[in-house]
């Protein structure tokens, strides 16, 4: 009688460690989150990891940028660089939505750093950049009087891209609305009350 061949486990590459990786740090916390969990989670050894990444730290870094990359590709994007600062504000947000479910793990964990570490303080700055330019885009649009002069452009820009962030605590891609649903949903919830009154 033939004995039967091993099953053998699949193989990792650096994509699926990284995956994997996301999920359990969004699980546990990053700092909460051991090099044995990792090659639990995995199925492999610790030192099989290290074959691919040199450790937690760069895992973090890898996750952080996917998210913070697909956020400056948008703003350096011409459609978020030319024509009125109020149609390119709502495009930015109908995108900053598709980004965020497309890549809805990477930018869970962006949303949830502190600052602990060299890593996290440098995603922390590129989150300011990003938010910089989101206020310039709203005080341009308040300046030529596109926003409604009884909001403050300051406050403007935290309740948008708050209501925007917030989506990453509750979506579920299996059961959710698609992300254009979404970002009609929230452009019509938002933009409705922020456009100023048209001159009679």
């Amino acid at each position: 009688m033939a004995t039967p061949t091993p099953t053998r486990k699949r193989g990792h590459d650096p994509e699926s460690v990284l995956s994997i990786a996301v999920g359990v740090f969004n699980e546990r916390g990053y700092d909460g989150t051991s090099m044995e969990d990792l090659a639990r989670a995995l199925g492999v050894t610790k030192s099989a990891i290290y074959y691919h990444v040199p450790g937690k730290e760069q895992l973090l870094a890898r996750a952080l940028d996917r998210a913070l990359d697909g956020l400056f590709a948008m703003v350096a994007d011409e459609r978020a660089a030319s024509g009125p600062a109020i149609d390119r504000l709502e495009w930015v947000v109908r995108q900053s939505v598709r980004i965020l479910i497309d890549r809805l793990p990477y930018v869970t964990l962006l949303l949830r750093v502190r600052g602990n570490s060299v890593t996290e303080q440098a995603a922390l700055e590129r989150r300011r950049e990003f938010d910089g330019f989101i206020g310039h885009l709203v005080k341009d649009a308040a300046a030529d009087g596109s926003i409604r002069p009884d909001v403050d452009p300051a406050l403007v820009t935290r309740l948008l891209f708050g209501t925007v962030n917030s989506i990453a605590e509750w979506y579920q891609p299996a059961r959710g609305a698609s992300p254009e649903d979404l970002a009609d949903a929230l452009l019509k919830m938002t933009f409705n009350g922020l456009r100023a009154a048209p001159l009679d």
